[in-house]
């Protein structure tokens, strides 16, 4: 466990820049973003780490999104991710370099990472966290006790207990304070074109053990689905529409729009659509310009995933359901009438065109 004494030693933020086949993910960018608002407010830089094999040759891409700085693990050990390796390599930069904050994409990758990195490092993590900022812990002093609240502390809020609340952790007696963020919930800053890289690289040795799983075949999946993560109009889809054969009338409308199909949890566990398109605390963020959330009542781990959207429209035939609590433009009525009609009209408008 970190002395206590010796928190001061740990400075700058570093966000682990997942990688997989040589392309990085897009939620190392984003986190980058995070990243300099943290940094900015801690008056202090904003770090990279890029581990895999051959490498070094993606760090000008982690400058231009805003990267002060990128330190290089280069292994061929680290050709695939796989635990022990990528766990030794992240926690061996983090007992050289003493970071004071480490973020991690809440990735399959990341959320098998950060925990085993985390426990290393003897920190605590906390995992899923949609909003950071840099503040004081307790948030509020406690009478009497004011000179031990402690300043410039990581908050790490995320929804709790199924989603019904929301919990701010801090990590404020250990170093890193570590956190997991899911895709699609901070926001990547304007490239700096031409931005270069300050590179820095590091090997700390690695000699396979016992734990080094051996890959024996990789399987790459073919997903015929689209990335509703990138859209910037999604037609969404709940419980409400009925059926698998009823997506057809709002595939109709994404279809007029320009726009992707997706949909909520309840679609998914009635085999309706497929995982890869659902919005959510347990599936995808998005912030797309326009989100139609058609026939979802708005639980509140749905809207987690929705509600950063720049325009929201609800149709739903439940006057109090709570999803207009989150929309900008509610309809009130039977989605089988509304929305082919939405789209009739949208067709003889372009039509006019």
């Amino acid at each position: 466990m970190v002395n206590k004494m010796g928190l001061e030693e740990f400075k700058g933020v570093f966000v682990y820049a997942q990688q997989v086949d040589n392309k990085l993910d897009g939620v190392a960018f984003e986190l980058l973003g995070k990243g300099k608002d943290l940094a900015k407010d801690l008056g202090t830089e904003v770090t990279a780490v890029l581990v895999g094999s051959d490498v070094k040759g993606l760090a000008d891409e982690l400058a231009v999104y805003g990267a002060d700085k990128v330190i290089v693990v280069d292994d061929p050990e680290l050709k695939e991710y796989r635990t022990e390796p990528y766990t030794h390599a992240l926690a061996s930069v983090i007992n050289k370099y003493k970071p004071e904050i480490v973020l991690v994409g809440a990735t399959a990758i990341g959320r098998d990472l950060g925990p085993r990195v985390s426990a290393r490092v003897k920190t605590g993590l906390t995992a899923d966290c949609t909003l950071l900022e840099i503040g004081d812990f307790p948030l509020v002093a406690q009478p009497g006790k004011e000179s031990e609240q402690k300043h410039n502390q990581l908050l790490m809020t995320r929804p709790a207990f199924g989603g019904n609340t929301i919990a701010t952790i801090a990590c404020p007696d250990n170093r890193p304070q570590m956190a997991t963020v899911r895709p699609g919930v901070m926001q990547k800053i304007e490239p700096v074109k031409g931005a270069k890289a300050n590179v820095e690289e590091f090997n700390p040795g690695f000699t396979p053990n016992e734990k080094y799983v051996e890959i024996l075949n990789i399987v790459k999946a073919v997903k015929n689905t689209a990335n509703i993560m990138d859209a910037k109009i999604l037609v969404s889809g709940g419980r409400g529409v009925g059926s698998k054969e009823n997506f057809k009338i709002l595939e109709d409308l994404a279809e007029v729009l320009g726009g992707t199909v997706s949909c909520s949890r309840a679609v998914v566990e009635n085999g309706w659509q497929p995982v890869d398109l659902q919005v959510g605390q347990t599936g995808k963020t998005v912030r797309p310009q326009i989100y139609f959330a058609i026939g979802i009542s708005g639980a509140i781990q749905h809207v987690a995933g929705m509600e950063e959207a720049d325009l929201i429209v609800a149709i739903n035939k439940d006057e109090d359901a709570p999803i207009f609590d989150v929309a900008d433009y509610g309809l009130v009525g039977d989605l089988n009438k509304i929305v082919p009609a939405l789209t009739a009209a949208l067709k003889a408008e372009q039509a006019n065109k």
